[in-house]
């Protein structure tokens, strides 16, 4: 709205530069999680009283060493992200508001299950059946939505990395696949989070990633020059990677070793769903796959122990997800947590490669 008295004011000129814009969203979103965190740390302490409830099956330290931290802190990540993106975020472009409602949405979800896990002392929430029904219906009914919205040829198709020109128009079965590349997303980063910062830096790392991509695919210039499918107006996702960005690095703050508040599965299936959308209306569903690799491997180390365990008998790790496997060898919590944000570090650039070698 300021950006309309730029006649007037030539200083409000600057707001029609995404770069900006978005460097104004971290910033927001940083400090709404420094000014409110504490009070809704605090509020969640005394509405939780015992905390998060702990999987007896899980490592036994975390009876100890958890025991009594409250969770739900999604809440202030989806706080902090929204003020932000209804500040800087231009209100205007459908991808924006698809993208916020999905993290919203999913965030909802999230959080029910939160709040039956708490009310019922127990760490199993809603049916895994149920929320994952919930789950893949909206996630088709945003898919539906953007086949409507993407331009030709763009309309359910699959990019290719490392090719130019490739699409494979999938049809209608586009929707079924980029619903399960939301709903998988968002899975993949709840059962990552298991440990004091494991989830958020990675989460943390893939957003600045797709930040990038949505600039470069956005801008008609970068898009031909890199060679890369060209979606109009993505590029204002850019300010919503960043507020993602700044409402991470705030709840770091409060969830770093060790922590005062886990995000829950209000924060985290918010956080992966945010990041399945902006692959499909980016066309970067595959590289999700590498930059998000991570979250990835957490999520096959849980399907290749289950497989195992009942086709065999056997399990492949001591105990899974991944980051179990490791702590169930005797590698200490930071050094796990550390090394982890390495490898999606590193996974993250060999997904940004993906941009150039055409």
């Amino acid at each position: 709205m300021l950006y309309l008295l730029s006649d007037q004011f030539h200083v409000f000129n600057v707001l029609r530069y995404i770069t900006f814009r978005s460097g104004g969203a971290v910033v927001t979103s940083l400090l709404i999680s420094f000014i409110f965190g504490p009070n809704i740390i605090n509020w969640l302490r005394s509405k939780q009283g015992e905390g998060q409830p702990i999987r007896t099956d899980g490592p036994q330290s975390h009876l100890v060493t958890k025991k009594g931290t409250p969770t739900m802190g999604g809440i202030m990540i989806l706080l902090a992200l929204c003020v932000s993106i209804l500040i800087w975020g231009d209100l205007t472009d459908p991808y924006l508001w698809i993208v916020l409602a999905m993290t919203v949405g999913f965030g909802l979800i999230g959080f029910f299950d939160d709040y039956r896990k708490l009310t019922r002392r127990s760490s199993d929430g809603l049916s895994g059946r149920v929320k994952l029904i919930i789950e893949l219906g909206l996630a088709m009914v945003a898919c539906v939505v953007l086949a409507f919205l993407m331009p030709q040829p763009l309309v359910n198709t699959l990019a290719v990395p490392f090719f130019k020109n490739t699409l494979f128009n999938l049809g209608w079965f586009f929707v079924v696949f980029g619903a399960l590349v939301v709903t998988g997303a968002s899975n993949a980063v709840n059962l990552t989070d298991g440990l004091d910062g494991l989830a958020i830096v990675p989460a943390m790392i893939a957003s600045a990633s797709f930040a990038f991509i949505a600039y470069l695919v956005g801008n008609l210039v970068y898009a031909n020059y890199l060679q890369l499918h060209h979606v109009p107006r993505a590029d204002e996702l850019m300010v919503f990677c960043s507020a993602l960005v700044g409402a991470s690095l705030g709840f770091l703050w409060f969830n770093a070793p060790p922590a005062s508040v886990f995000m829950g599965d209000t924060g985290s299936l918010a956080i992966g769903a945010a990041l399945g959308t902006l692959a499909v209306i980016t066309k970067h569903e595959l590289v999700l796959a590498i930059i998000g690799g991570l979250f990835v491997l957490e999520a096959v180390s849980v399907i290749v122990q289950v497989a195992s365990f009942k086709l065999t008998g056997r399990r492949v790790f001591r105990m899974a997800p991944l980051h179990h496997h490791f702590e169930q060898k005797g590698w200490h919590e930071p050094t796990i947590v550390i090394r982890f944000w390495i490898i999606a570090m590193i996974l993250a650039i060999a997904g940004l490669a993906t941009l150039k070698l055409r």
